[in-house]
Parts: structure tokens; sequence; C-alpha cells
């Protein structure tokens, strides 16, 4: 089983390199805004709790995401592999995925670090707010922030598997082509280890 984290700022090219990369690997994508989405839709015991904290204006809990991840490693016994999108977003959501993937006697295999600087971010996501529809994607303020606590949350993640020697940065500027080549061969790399 090949375990992979996406990581990168808004804009960075996360959604466009996961298609292509649960295509080619045959990995199983877990999104938690996707995990979340769906349990709530399918009412379960878990989604219900999160809709009630969302209605309310809270986060959901590390808790409860981390219930989500485990019922999805659950629900998927035939994968070949999992794609985190979007998770972990802090230091205690690193360690209980560690933990959670251990009982299985599993690990992150690699974390792949979309760098994009900022202004190309920027300009992405002006361009993509001209179709998306999402008010987060046309106000360059709004966009600055987004980044910048990207930047602070997700510090702690990268930090932590760090330790491990599991972090590698990949230019995520260039054509969709060479970004996809450039994951590929580091996948590819820990695959044959």
């Amino acid at each position: 089983m090949f375990n992979l984290i996406l990581f990168g700022p808004p804009g960075s090219g996360k959604g466009t390199q996961s298609e292509r990369l649960i295509a080619r690997y045959g990995l199983k994508h877990l999104s938690t805004g996707d995990i979340l989405r769906s349990e709530i839709a399918n009412q379960t015991t878990l989604g219900m709790e999160a809709k009630s904290l969302m209605d309310r204006g809270e986060l959901v809990p590390d808790e409860v995401v981390i219930g989500m991840i485990s019922a999805a490693l659950d629900n998927n016994p035939q994968a070949k592999g999992f794609l985190f999108d979007g998770f972990p977003r802090t230091k205690a959501q690193s360690e209980a995925l560690d933990k959670l993937l251990a009982q299985r006697n599993e690990a992150i295999n690699v974390v792949l670090a979309l760098e994009v600087t900022e202004e190309e971010l920027i300009k992405r996501l002006l361009n993509r707010g001209l179709t998306s529809g999402r008010s987060d994607d046309n106000n360059e303020a709004v966009i600055r922030a987004r980044i910048q606590e990207y930047h602070k949350k997700t510090s702690a993640v990268a930090d932590h598997y760090q330790v491990f020697n599991k972090v590698v940065g990949i230019k995520g500027e260039g054509t969709v082509d060479d970004i996809f080549n450039a994951l590929c061969e580091e996948i590819e790399k820990r695959m044959a280890a």
C-alpha cells in the first residue's frame, strides 16, 4: 500500500494533480471536505455531529475528522493506497493519522509539497475566480489571508514529517505535465524502494 499527502497552498494545483495521480496509481482520494459532505449527505452519526457544529459556525474538532478518516480507511480495504488531500492540517492530526495507519501496519510514504510563489497563486486564484463562482477566489486581500493561514497552519505538519525525512518540495510552476512528471518521479522512487 502506498500513502501520500499532497500539500500546497490554495491555487497550487492540488486538485488538478490529485486527479491525475489517482488515475495513474489507482490510489483512493481522501479529501476531508468530500468526506464531510458525504457523511452529512448520508446522515451518519459523525456527519450529523459535524453538521450540528458547522450550523453553529464552529470548527469540526479533530476527533470527528479523524473518525471520518478512520471510517474511510476501514471502508476501503482493497485500496492500493491513499492520497490525503486537505488532511492533516495540524500536528495533532498528523500524529493521529500516523497512529491510525500504524494500527494497519501502514505509514505515510511521502509528503509532496507543491511550491508556488505568492504572486503566481494570487494570479491563478483571481483567474479561477472569474469562472469558479467562489467569492473567496475574487478578492486579493482574502486570497492573501488564505495563503498566510495555509502557511501558518501547515508548517507544523511539514515539520512533523520532515523529522522522518518524508517531505519533498515540488516546483508547482510550469506546465501541468511537467509538474505531474516531477510528482510521479518522486512517487516512483519510493515505490521502488
